[in-house]
């Protein structure tokens, strides 16, 4: 995987993080992801990028979508495998990263990026482009990370200025999308051990354009 210096082994990084009985981003869905994720219909199909334990994915799967995800760390999907098994969902798990995923071409309603900044500009860049390629026309993206302000509160994230979302950047990202929502705010996050307290937040959701 193409990281940055603070990534330069991710799967190793992540799974050293994950090798813990305690889901340490919690096991409830994010609060974000929670607010907006009622605009998927069930029966439609969804991708969760980096799903890690699973917290995301899980929730989705039991909306009654279907959900496929991805992370590169076997711990993570391991734990997500439990806990999606605990609430009696089926969630299609994958070990692979942004690059070695088989993202298909039009193949999902939706796509969910929760978080997903280990990524240095390079692959953030491929991880967007995969996300215009997989989604249908008319399919949405949902969307949250931290903004260069989170570098005050280190209360989690990768403290890296260039991995960091700001609004000007999504808007360029998804120029033509439909913007349903981007909202850049502040919130005390509760979210297990690795993102609580006070954090700077932007969050999107985006709607592919239909034609």
């Amino acid at each position: 995987m193409s990281t940055s210096s603070g990534f330069q082994d991710a799967a190793a990084t992540w799974n050293q993080r994950f090798a813990t009985e305690e889901y340490i981003f919690g096991s409830e869905p994010n609060v974000w992801l929670h607010e907006h994720g009622g605009i998927f219909q069930p029966g439609q199909r969804v991708l969760c990028m980096a799903d890690g334990e699973g917290r995301n994915s899980v929730w989705l799967a039991q909306q009654g979508l279907q959900v496929d995800a991805y992370d590169i760390a076997e711990q993570g999907l391991a734990k997500a495998r439990r806990l999606s098994q605990s609430k009696g969902v089926k969630v299609n798990y994958n070990l692979a990263d942004c690059d070695s995923f088989d993202h298909g071409s039009e193949r999902y309603d939706g796509a969910v990026v929760i978080f997903v900044q280990f990524a240095d500009p390079a692959m953030r860049e491929r991880q967007f482009a995969n996300i215009h390629r997989c989604l249908k026309p008319g399919g949405v993206l949902i969307l949250l990370g931290y903004t260069p302000k989170q570098l005050q509160y280190k209360t989690g994230g990768p403290g890296i200025e260039s991995h960091l979302y700001t609004e000007a950047l999504l808007r360029q990202a998804f120029a033509g999308w439909e913007l349903l929502s981007l909202r850049e705010y502040e919130a005390e996050l509760k979210e297990g051990s690795r993102h609580a307290g006070p954090s700077a937040l932007i969050g999107l959701v985006a709607r592919k354009p239909a034609a």
